[in-house]
């Protein structure tokens, strides 16, 4: 009779496989279709994580069970179904769209030993699943790539919560290594420029003009988040002032706002809704909003900035508002990510391989045991 185990079954061991470096992109999550139901299991994972809201586990249980799962689920599914694309919920399309691009980059270049896969912090395909598929394909080094570019501990390091929780239950673990940020890494910068640049170009060459703004939102996060030692904030920052000098803009000609509030505490600010209110009140001819803290576009970008964002503005007065598209699947986009990879793999990018022989003499020392 077998015994109860606290791991996962292992694969089937083969001692002259070659040994596999495997690449996984971590994105947010959405729901699995644009409905209550799927609302409701999604958002009851995502918001049930204690890095996502530190609340008291009693209080917060009660609120999130008994209020916002029984009303936010059907006017967010209104949302996304707004937004839904013939495959799917554009951040999961655009991720796994990254994730074929990048093995194709990689495969061009001679690296066939590297794969790259892609998993959700909430929802499907969940990290474990995808830890287990890359460890089944022979996978025994793993980078992790959150595709969040600034760190917070609501994002990237729930990341590691989640590979850490799979760890636990592996009895023979591949060598890992994690992607922090890359905030203000040269090529992020460069590549965010470059969309806007290309918007310009489309448009009227609104960097001379005094009447134009480019507004730089980021995903909104309590105050409180600054205060305990969170660097979130300050990344924002930085990675907004790099944007602004590769562009060549004027301190004055871009806000780094913050948006997604959510309850009645003090976020980070400014507020863009509010931000846009005020600059459509000023009689601002030309906004611009970019969000270079999301790697793909989702629900945030879609409806609540493109849609709602441009709602605000031009009712109260303001003139032209362009939403600028998250990097998504372009190809400079991807080779970004690709160089990000390159420069975290070091001597991972040579394939690992195992000899026969040596494997051979290992299992005779062990059978003379």
């Amino acid at each position: 009779m077998a015994h109860p185990t606290h791991y996962l079954p292992e694969p089937p061991h083969v001692h002259d496989k070659q040994r596999r470096t495997a690449i996984l992109l971590v994105n947010l999550g959405t729901p699995d279709a644009p409905t209550k139901e799927a609302l409701r299991r999604y958002l009851k994972q995502f918001l049930w994580d204690p890095r996502v809201v530190e609340i008291p586990r009693p209080l917060w249980w009660m609120v999130l069970n008994i209020i916002i799962l029984n009303v936010r689920p059907a006017t967010t599914a209104a949302k996304y179904k707004s937004i839904w694309m013939p495959e799917g919920s554009p951040l999961r399309v655009y991720t796994e769209r990254q994730a074929k691009m990048l093995q194709e980059w990689f495969g061009k270049r001679g690296y066939e030993h590297i794969l790259v896969d892609y998993g959700m912090r909430y929802g499907n395909p969940s990290i474990p699943a995808a830890l287990t598929r890359l460890k089944a394909a022979g996978a025994t080094r793993i980078l992790v790539l959150p595709l969040y570019p600034q760190y917070a501990a609501s994002t990237n390091a729930t990341v590691f919560d989640d590979v850490a929780k799979w760890v636990e239950h592996t009895r023979n673990l591949p060598a890992m290594r994690f992607v922090r940020n890359y905030h203000d890494d040269s090529c992020y910068i460069a590549t965010l420029a470059n969309t806007v640049r290309e918007h310009w170009s489309r448009s009227v060459s609104p960097a001379t003009d005094p009447n134009y703004r480019l507004v730089m939102s980021f995903h909104g996060l309590p105050k409180y988040s600054l205060d305990l030692g969170d660097p979130y904030f300050c990344e924002c920052q930085k990675t907004g002032r790099l944007l602004g000098e590769a562009l060549g803009l004027q301190p004055e000609q871009y806000i780094v706002s913050f948006q997604s509030r959510f309850g009645n505490a003090e976020w980070l600010q400014s507020y863009t809704e509010p931000t846009l209110k005020q600059l459509g009140r000023e009689g601002l001819k030309h906004v611009d909003v970019i969000c270079p803290g999301f790697s793909a576009d989702c629900l945030e970008t879609l409806e609540e900035v493109a849609l709602e964002c441009k709602e605000t503005f031009v009712s109260n007065g303001g003139g032209e508002f362009d939403y600028i598209p998250c990097l998504n699947d372009r190809q400079d986009g991807v080779d970004m990510l690709a160089g990000i990879i390159y420069d975290n793999l070091g001597n991972w990018l040579q394939p690992e391989y195992v000899d026969p022989q040596t494997a051979e003499r290992a299992i005779g020392m062990g059978a003379k045991e």
